[in-house]
């Protein structure tokens, strides 16, 4: 429990339904922050970057790289060479003339190869969404907590100066009537 202001771990219960030690881990970590006014802010994505292997980044370069127009447009090329030279060039010239068997074999070894780096690295993206979404819900978390604790403030400034008027109005009226009591009484006569 922070020591700094436990009120916001005692208010748990009041504002989640549930006491601290029954919260998920989630919502626990938002108002222990909440609680020793720690920001959040960390960056997810960074840390990931950091702690991925060697082939988890080379995952995300060659899917990123393979879903670019500059791949489309450099592999079209190459197509449309491959395809120039081979019927261009005289038969015998030609190393993988019409049908083009060798294309066809490169092409399906390339998909092959690159459809598993394709699914590890949406894979990873799937992970950095969950851990953006936990970021997000902790960060939400703590927000909503700061609004109602600062709604706690405010209900106990109103409930502060209320006490304090009333206590004023009670000294006014305790002022008013010994005024009234160290008035001489008034006689019919003084009314007229």
């Amino acid at each position: 429990m922070s020591s700094t202001h436990p009120h916001y771990l005692d208010s748990a219960t009041r504002w989640f339904g549930r006491r601290f030690a029954d919260l998920d881990h989630s919502t626990r970590r938002a108002l222990t922050h909440a609680a020793d006014r720690r920001a959040i802010a960390t960056a997810p994505a960074t840390q990931q970057e950091a702690a991925a292997s060697f082939g988890e980044r080379m995952a995300d370069r060659v899917a990123r790289f393979g879903g670019s127009w500059a791949f489309i447009g450099m592999f079209g090329l190459f197509l449309v060479c491959w395809s120039f030279l081979n019927t261009q060039l005289p038969r015998a010239l030609a190393f993988d003339p019409y049908p083009y068997i060798f294309l066809n074999l490169i092409l399906s070894m390339l998909a092959a190869l690159q459809a598993p780096v394709i699914m590890m690295s949406q894979n990873r993206q799937a992970a950095k969404d969950r851990q953006m979404a936990v970021y997000d819900y902790e960060v939400n978390v703590k927000a909503e907590v700061e609004i109602m604790a600062l709604h706690d403030k405010l209900d106990a400034l109103r409930s502060d100066h209320l006490v304090v008027l009333l206590q004023q109005q009670q000294a006014q009226i305790d002022l008013l009537t010994r005024l009234i009591a160290a008035q001489p009484p008034v006689t019919a006569a003084a009314q007229h």
